[in-house]
C-alpha cells in the first residue's frame, strides 16, 4: 500500500476506526487497513474498498463480507464505510454500539464490537473525556 493512499484513508476515517469509531490516538494497539471486500473475494487495494480500523475490529472481521443479523436471523452484508453512512446504521447507547439495521447488527456481532472488554475500554475513555460519541458519528 502506498503512503498517499494510506494517508487519504486515515483522513477519510478521521483517524478513527471505520467500524467502532475508536480514536487511533487512544488505542494502545496499532491500526491497520482492511480490505472491506477481501482480496480472496476479488476485492482490490483501492480507496473505495479500504477501511481504517483498530486491531480488534480487523482481527474479528477477517475476510468476512457478511454475517447473521441476531435479531432477524437473516444473512446481511457487513457495513461498508466507503459506501454507507455510519449514522444511518449505528448509534451509541453509552459505550455500547446499537445496530439500527441488519447490516449494523451483523457487523457489531461479527466484529465483536460490544465485547465486554471493548465496551469497558470505551467507557473508561468516555469518563476521561477522550471518546466523545457526538464526534464519533461521522
Amino acid at each position: 500500500m502506498n503512503r498517499e493512499l494510506l494517508k487519504r484513508l486515515r483522513e477519510l476515517a478521521g483517524d478513527r476506526c471505520d467500524y467502532c469509531r475508536m480514536p487511533r490516538a487512544y488505542d494502545p494497539l496499532p491500526f491497520q487497513f482492511d480490505h472491506v471486500i477481501a482480496r480472496q473475494h476479488g476485492g482490490e487495494t483501492v480507496l473505495d474498498n479500504l477501511a481504517w480500523c483498530c486491531l480488534h475490529c480487523n482481527k474479528h472481521k477477517g475476510p468476512n463480507i457478511a454475517g447473521i443479523d441476531p435479531l432477524s436471523g437473516d444473512v446481511a452484508r457487513l457495513f461498508h464505510p466507503r459506501q454507507q453512512r455510519w449514522t444511518r446504521h449505528f448509534r451509541w447507547h453509552g459505550a455500547t454500539l446499537i445496530g439500527l439495521t441488519k447490516i449494523a447488527r451483523a457487523t457489531i456481532r461479527v466484529l465483536a464490537i460490544n465485547d465486554p472488554d471493548a465496551v469497558a475500554f470505551r467507557a473508561e475513555l468516555m469518563d476521561e473525556g477522550v471518546f466523545d460519541m457526538a464526534s464519533n458519528e461521522a
